[in-house]
C-alpha cells in the first residue's frame, strides 16, 4: 500500500471537471485508489463520490493506492495531483 497526502491548490476546489479528469485517470490503473478527507473516503473512480467530499482549495486528503500495480499508479496519481488540483 502507497499513500501520499495533497494539499488542493485548485481555486475551486476538487468540482465535476478536475474530478472527472482524476475519475478517468483512476480507471487507467488496476489498483484501487482511494481519497480521504477528514474521515470521509471516496474511490477516486466514482466521480459523485469525489465531488461529495466537499473538498475545497486549502484542503488536506490523502491518497491511498493498493494492488498490483500501486508503485507506477501512486507515482502518476502524485503527478496527476500536482498539475491539475
Amino acid at each position: 500500500m502507497k499513500t501520499f497526502t495533497y494539499t488542493i491548490k485548485d481555486e475551486v476546489g476538487i468540482h465535476a471537471r478536475p474530478a472527472g479528469l482524476l475519475a478517468k485517470k483512476a480507471k487507467e490503473f488496476e489498483s484501487v485508489i482511494t481519497i480521504d478527507r477528514n474521515g470521509k473516503s471516496a474511490a477516486a473512480t466514482k466521480l459523485m463520490a469525489l465531488m461529495g467530499l466537499g473538498v475545497k482549495c486549502g484542503e488536506t486528503v490523502t491518497v491511498t493506492v493498493e494492488g498490483a500495480d500501486e508503485d507506477k499508479a501512486a507515482a502518476e496519481m502524485e503527478k496527476f495531483f500536482s498539475e491539475n488540483l
